[in-house]
Order: structure tokens, then C-alpha cells, then sequence
């Protein structure tokens, strides 16, 4: 199901009965989806499967140290 961001706003409630019945709803902004409301109560397993954002860094190397990544992107660009 397709909410507009308007509609959203307007129409808070109804919405959220709409994400109780279907499980999810899309929010759209200008035409283009900017976001999704999951129902609560649902496996999150299930729920997070079906996103095509799930595991699309699985093949990266460079992220297999998390720790050390994170200590690489926070490292200050010039050294004074």
C-alpha cells in the first residue's frame, strides 16, 4: 500500500490503521517512496528479508572490521 506524505500528515490515523491491517505501508514524497512503516508485532526476520537494502554490503572487505572502520572514518583528514 502507497501513502502520499501529505496524507500522512492529514491523516495520521487512518494510516496507521492501514499499516495494522496490510503489515506495511510506503510513503511517498513527491511521487518517489522516501520511506516504509512496519506494523509492529510482525518476526522482524520477515520483515527486514523482503528490504532491498538487507545485506547489500555482504561482499565489501573493507567493512569486515567494523571497529576499525568507524576509527578510520572519524580519523581527522590533516594532521596540524
Amino acid at each position: 500500500m502507497v501513502v502520499t506524505a501529505k496524507e500522512l500528515r492529514m491523516k495520521t490515523t487512518e494510516v496507521l490503521k492501514k499499516v495494522q491491517k496490510a503489515g506495511s505501508v510506503t510513503i511517498t514524497y513527491r511521487g518517489k517512496p522516501v520511506a516504509t512503516i512496519l506494523a509492529l508485532g510482525r518476526p522482524a526476520q520477515e520483515s527486514v528479508k523482503n528490504d532491498p537494502a538487507f545485506g547489500m554490503w555482504k561482499d565489501r572487505k573493507d567493512l569486515g572490521n567494523a571497529q576499525a572502520w568507524v576509527r578510520k572514518m572519524r580519523k581527522p583528514r590533516f594532521s596540524l
